[in-house]
């Protein structure tokens, strides 16, 4: 059976997954999964991943959750070219170091906004109050100084001369707010540049294909009109702002 991979593009781990099987050439087949319906806490899914989050990998009877997991074993299963996940101790080390960092500075922060900017106005219809949308973009901008400052400093890519996973995760995660309109590479030359080599290694098209989704700042206040909005979600906002 061929490699399965469920993903939703708007999701920041879902399109590391998938840019990472297209630039290696993995064959795969795409199973879409709508976040923005609630069909992860569908039945079907439920078979597939009762942690009912995506992106979720099949291949064969191995399933697999977590798109860093997902990453590394994709990586390994079909060699990947060493810059990836390089060998070498050190420079894996410094991958690692990115990867777990990541999830509470730059995905926290980056997801944050997106929700404030994007998610709670298509729900509610009203915007988030400035104080919280200050603080959250404040948030995000020490994250991005943070990379700036430790993670890539004045090097091309985060280990180096070339791209690595830290490079694609850390990209996909950068993006998601820029998918509301708030320009983060806005006085920021060096991490300008630094997307740029990215894209270039990606590839332009591949990149903007995989963003395409996002990239719609009006496309889920659409989705909520013409199917309604999900009982989850209302859930989820009553928590966050509870």
């Amino acid at each position: 059976m061929p490699l399965e991979l469920y993903l939703d593009l708007h999701s920041q781990p879902c399109r590391s997954v998938l840019l990472f099987a297209k630039i290696n050439k993995i064959p795969f087949e795409y199973k879409a999964v709508d976040l923005s319906t609630g069909e992860q806490y569908g039945e079907e899914f439920g078979k597939v991943s009762i942690i009912r989050k995506v992106p979720v990998l099949k291949d064969g009877s191995f399933i697999l959750t977590e798109s860093i997991a997902i990453l590394q074993y994709l990586a390994a299963k079909h060699r990947t070219p060493d810059h990836w996940y390089p060998a070498d101790l050190e420079r894996r080390a410094r991958v690692d170091e990115f990867l777990s960092w990541q999830h509470t500075n730059i995905r926290a922060h980056g997801s944050k906004v997106f929700w404030f900017r994007d998610v709670v106005p298509a729900v509610t219809g009203s915007q988030v109050p400035k104080e919280k949308m200050d603080a959250a973009v404040e948030e995000l901008n020490a994250s991005l100084k943070i990379f700036e400052d430790k993670f890539l400093q004045s090097r091309p890519f985060v280990i180096g001369d070339k791209i690595c996973l830290a490079d694609l995760v850390a990209i996909v995660e950068i993006m998601q707010p820029v998918g509301t309109g708030l320009d983060v590479f806005q006085g920021r030359p060096a991490l300008s540049a630094w997307r740029d080599r990215v894209k270039k290694e990606i590839g332009v098209e591949i990149f903007d294909e995989a963003h395409k989704t996002i990239m719609n700042v009006n496309a889920l206040a659409q989705t909520f009109e013409s199917k309604g909005i999900p009982e989850f979600l209302k859930l989820k906002l009553q928590k966050m702002f509870n």
